[in-house]
């Protein structure tokens, strides 16, 4: 669960680009970056924490070494290098193998993790009211405080809504993939029904307008 609400949906992210562009709202170029940047932490954090409570105390510096070792992040933090250094004549020249396919094999994936998370669904138990509070809740929280933070620290409205938007947000597909990988006994059904199908539709019906509110509200107080 920390993995996942810890880290970014991209799909939510290119959802409110989307709201802010009809809306005409500007916001800062560097905000895609900033996505792949909030990507990283979380997932590192939560495989940390898995390495240091699993009934053996593990030091710090050896099990970080591990969890930024691992496959998923290093292919993660890879493909951020390779975007840095890639001009735009580059990425043109590979877009067909990256871009232009990526919202088809996107469906596959999230067909493929739906399928999985409702094979597992029996085992949520009763705890479904629990996943609908902390799956609308915790958005509310972690997007008030990112349209916050992010007019404190001097971007646009628009941008302090993406910030609001990146920290509501909650990964179904770089999370998954790295917790399956890493914690393979790890039960998928709790945050792929959180985060998929609870937070994922929230914040594109109430969130993202509600974050863009907040950071407007906030701007004019400012």
């Amino acid at each position: 669960m920390a993995a996942h609400y810890g880290s970014t949906s991209a799909v939510t992210f290119l959802a409110a680009l989307s709201f802010l562009d009809q809306a005409k709202s500007p916001y800062e170029g560097f905000m895609p970056g900033l996505l792949a940047l909030m990507e990283v932490p979380a997932i590192v954090v939560a495989l940390l924490l898995v390495k240091r409570t699993d009934g053996k105390h593990v030091p710090l510096l050896p099990a970080l070494h591990h969890v930024l070792a691992s496959k998923s992040i290093l292919l993660l933090l890879g493909g951020m290098v390779i975007g840095f250094c890639a001009d735009r004549q580059g990425m043109q020249s590979t877009a067909a193998f990256f871009v232009a396919p990526f919202k088809g094999v996107l469906c596959l994936f999230l067909l493929e993790l739906g399928m999985v998370a409702a094979s597992r669904l029996g085992e949520l138990k009763g705890r479904v009211m629990f996943l609908a509070l902390y799956g609308t809740l915790l958005p509310i929280t972690h997007g008030t405080l990112g349209a916050l933070v992010g007019t404190w620290c001097g971007l646009s409205p628009g941008g302090a809504t993406v910030m609001g938007v990146l920290a509501a947000s909650a990964s179904y597909i770089a999370a998954p993939a790295a917790v399956r990988l890493a914690i393979p006994e790890a039960n998928p059904a709790y945050p792929l029904t959180g985060a998929l199908g609870i937070t994922f539709p929230f914040n594109l019906a109430f969130g993202i307008p509600l974050y863009h509110f907040i950071a407007n509200a906030v701007a004019k107080t400012a």
